[in-house]
């Protein structure tokens, strides 16, 4: 028997259960960008091998996997392929509703924690692309960081929890994904914030994002300190958040460190990001919990759902801050990247506001993993 498996579900059965993907999509595309887990299994056969029978699926599928999940780019070869599974006696077979399109799109919100003063912290995990956005939320007002490009979501959310969005912010003109924080903004009333040093080319108005500043939620005060923290981009800010929580961006992840050459300066900005990494974080307290703009690998993914980490925990274990050398960090961060992220100037043009894609458009330019760390 098929059945049809939504994006929300197959999100939860990958960091918290068991899966066997088999994905259909054409072999360039799956060693691109495929759907992974902790607990997950997948192989890759092209939809073209399986037309005329699926004898060669039945023979890799193993006899013990217990729920098998037929993928594809939009859906429609998918549900072709795990008809032909059931029909030859495989049972419970699914297929991903609206495909690989649909999977990068869905938003899994997390509770973080609670905040001192009233109020609490959510995660929205982008988790088909590693993409983490944040709302904080206290005494019926909200803010939202690093917004993706779907804001149904975010909408929702706010509605099922009678929440006004009164502040969304992004920590840097971003390049991998197009930021759905303006049109929050237009939707709610909300205003919207960007670091100046970023947004010399923006075609909008905005408020600028800078240094020295408290911007507080709700009646209880619950204050979000800016700092400039440069060397992902020129003008990456960082957030300090009730003195819990640190909002990174794109400069540290839990398993890497942000590159710095999405906008064609790596050599100009590897000592923005030193100084940033090594001197400027260094100075924070250690029991501060980073909360990263984005992830690389399914491990960084606790078993709660939560990707988090201690900022003394990363200073001991993540990779990037280990390099005392200058010369090797120099080294490291503009030899050791990874491809760029499609489309990436496309997506920050769009991000700036100098083109306008349809949604069409904005789809195709986000397809694929993000790549903004220097390790993968």
């Amino acid at each position: 028997m098929i059945h049809a498996m939504k994006p929300k579900e197959a999100a939860e059965r990958i960091i918290h259960g068991e899966l066997f993907i088999l994905d259909v999509r054409n072999e360039v595309d799956f060693a691109d960008w495929k759907i992974e887990g902790k607990q997950v299994e997948s192989i890759n056969i092209p939809y073209f091998d399986l037309i005329d029978g699926v004898e060669t699926a039945l023979e890799e599928i193993p006899q013990d996997a217990k729920d098998v999940l037929v993928v594809c780019a939009k859906e429609g070869s998918s549900r072709f392929v795990a008809e032909q599974l059931d029909e030859a006696g495989l049972d419970e077979v699914y297929y991903l509703e609206g495909g690989m399109k649909a999977w990068s799109e869905y938003l899994h919100p997390v509770k973080i924690g609670d905040l001192s003063d009233g109020g609490s912290i959510y995660q929205f995990n982008r988790i088909g692309k590693g993409c983490l956005s944040y709302l904080v939320e206290s005494n019926g007002e909200a803010a939202i960081i690093d917004a993706a490009r779907m804001v149904e979501p975010y909408i929702s959310f706010l509605e099922e929890n009678n929440l006004r969005l009164t502040y969304v912010m992004d920590t840097h003109l971003h390049a991998d994904h197009i930021s759905g924080g303006r049109k929050l903004a237009e939707i709610t009333g909300g205003k919207y914030y960007l670091p100046p040093k970023d947004a010399q080319e923006v075609t909008f108005t905005y408020h600028p994002l800078v240094e020295g500043g408290t911007i507080r939620i709700g009646n209880t005060e619950i204050a979000i300190h800016p700092i400039y923290s440069p060397g992902h981009t020129i003008g990456s800010t960082s957030f300090l958040l009730d003195d819990q929580y640190l909002l990174s961006g794109d400069i540290l992840f839990v398993d890497s460190i942000g590159r710095p050459d999405l906008a064609g300066k790596a050599e100009d900005w590897v000592s923005d990001l030193r100084y940033s990494l090594y001197d400027l974080y260094k100075g924070l307290s250690s029991d501060l919990v980073v909360l990263p703009a984005h992830f690389g690998k399914m491990n960084e993914i606790e078993e709660d759902g939560k990707v988090s980490a201690r900022l003394g925990d990363l200073f001991a274990e993540n990779e990037g801050l280990q390099v005392e050398d200058e010369q090797d960090f120099r080294k490291m961060v503009t030899e050791n990247l990874p491809p760029q992220p499609n489309s990436y100037q496309e997506i920050r043009q769009t991000n700036m506001g100098k083109i306008v894609p349809n949604e069409e458009e904005q789809r195709e330019m986000e397809i694929g993993p993000n790549r903004c760390a220097v390790h993968q």
